[in-house]
């Protein structure tokens, strides 16, 4: 379980770096369609911590429940 943790946190960090870097890319650039991809660019720089909270509050509930059994 904790191996399992280890790498979902190593996703979720590249993620984030990956959405920080585009956001600034997208902000940079000059295009027609950059407004929405910077909109979609920050929208998933809250969901994506959003969801990994949610993943790991499901991990802990998980690792009492086998404890129980």
């Amino acid at each position: 379980m904790q191996k399992f943790k280890q790498i979902f946190a190593i996703v979720g960090i590249v993620l984030l770096v990956a959405m920080y870097v585009s956001t600034v890319i997208f902000a940079i650039i000059d295009n027609p369609k950059t407004y929405t991809l910077l909109a979609a660019s920050v929208a998933a720089t809250i969901v994506i911590p959003v969801m990994l909270w949610v993943i790991g509050i499901f991990l802990r509930i998980a690792k009492k429940d086998d404890k129980e059994d």
